[in-house]
This record gives structure tokens, sequence and C-alpha cells, in this order.
């Protein structure tokens, strides 16, 4: 990889969300969301280019009014699909998948990403993590992620991992933000390898990277990230924007 490589954020999008309904049209502080998401990425210095992908013609036609760029693709199972057909497209050498619900994004969550690509460590594939409590924990919403010491991923779970068997109190969880980068090579590859049983069993994508021993390192971040997926995360991103809580 070249010693400044080319960094492609992308916004995968949808409109029929299970639980939220266009979602990503809901307006925050006079702005529809994916213009937030949008705007909160473009902060960061580390882009090379950024863009939204999206099969709803709606969501394409409210970015091109907005002037941001937009990738009408085919209809996907997952939001990492939707990234390797941009991929497709394309030519960066990293590309960050920047969740479409993710309007509480900063710049830093970028950077901490990207920072092990130019390490020396060999990174293939980063993500992030966040400090939470136990009440937190057992909300199978909130994915946990359990990490070795030399911060790669051991799993990621819906279930409240590390398990407090001695009920102590003193176990500390850590949330998995879902935001990801990868080399052009790993995501691809994630592309052509089958759905792993892990994967199914907890709906959870990146499992099958671990699954296939490709490694996901986790950065840990101070700065939680509000994912809208309900009607309840909106009105609390609402609130955030109008008092400032950023």
């Amino acid at each position: 990889m070249s010693t400044d490589p080319k960094v492609l954020g992308v916004i995968p999008a949808r409109f029929n969300s299970t639980r939220l309904p266009g979602k990503a049209l809901r307006e925050i502080a006079g702005k529809p969301m994916i213009h937030w998401v949008y705007l909160n990425a473009k902060r960061s210095p580390l882009l090379t280019d950024l863009v939204v992908a999206t099969d709803s013609p709606e969501i394409q036609a409210s970015c091109e009014t907005a002037g941001i760029p937009v990738f009408l693709t085919r209809e996907h199972h997952s939001g990492t699909d939707r990234v390797h057909e941009v991929l497709t497209r394309t030519d960066a050498d990293i590309y960050i998948n920047i969740q479409g619900d993710e309007p509480t994004l900063r710049p830093d969550h970028l950077e901490l990403m990207l920072k092990p690509f130019g390490d020396g460590s060999g990174a293939r594939v980063t993500t992030l993590k966040v400090a939470i409590t136990a009440a937190q924990a057992a909300d199978p919403n909130n994915v946990k992620v359990v990490t070795a010491g030399s911060g790669s991923a051991l799993y990621f779970s819906r279930y409240p991992l590390p398990y407090d068997r001695a009920g102590a109190g003193d176990v500390q969880h850590f949330k998995h933000i879902g935001l990801y980068a990868y080399t052009r090579e790993a995501l691809d590859l994630y592309h052509r390898l089958p759905q792993s049983s892990l994967e199914l069993s907890e709906s959870l994508d990146q499992l099958r990277f671990l699954q296939n021993d490709i490694p996901i390192f986790v950065a840990e971040t101070p700065h939680d990230t509000v994912g809208v997926d309900t009607e309840e995360d909106l009105q609390t991103v609402i609130k955030m924007f109008k008092t400032a809580q950023l």
C-alpha cells in the first residue's frame, strides 16, 4: 500500500428499515439524518472522498438536492455488501463503512480506525469500542466486544460478555460501535466468503471475518455514539442536537 493511501468513506443507507422505516430521511435539527452523517464524516481531513450508497431513489434525490455525492446501488443483504458494490466501481486502498444511522459520529472516530493502517501492524480490518455499564451490556441491541491485549477482537456478541460469574460487579464491558475500515483486499475477501455459522447465529456480519481467521483490530474511544434504530433513539439524538451534547 502507498504511503498515502486513498481512503474512501462510504455511507450505506436504505429506506426500508425494519424498526424505523424511512429513518435515513427523518429530520434532525432541520436536516435529514443521512445529511448529518455525511456532514460529520466530511469533517475528517483523512478521507480522500466520501459518498452515500443507497438503493432508495428517495435517499438519492435528497442527497443530490443537498450536493452530497451518492451511488444508487442494487438491493443488498447488508451495509457491508453495499460498500463492496462501491468497491467494484471505485479504486480506493481503504474503505470506511460509515453507518447511515450514526449522526453523532465524530472525526476522531475515523482517525482511530485509520491509525492502525499506517503503524506497520499489517491491519486489514479495524473498528471501535467504548466502555459501557453492566446495565447497558444487558441490552442485546448493544453489541459487546471482547479483545486481546493486542487490541484484536476475540469475539462479538449480543450476550453480555464477559460473563460476571462471581457476581462481583467489577467486570468491564465494551460496546462495539458499528463503524469499520477495511483494506480493499479484506473487503473483497469478505464478499467472496459464505456467511458463517456464528454470523448467522448472532446476526453480526463481522463474525464472518473472525470465523475465517481474519483479525479485526478494535480501537477504544471515549466517545460513544447513538445509533438510530428506533423512534426512541431518534428522539434522543434530536435532544442531543438541540442541547449540543455532541
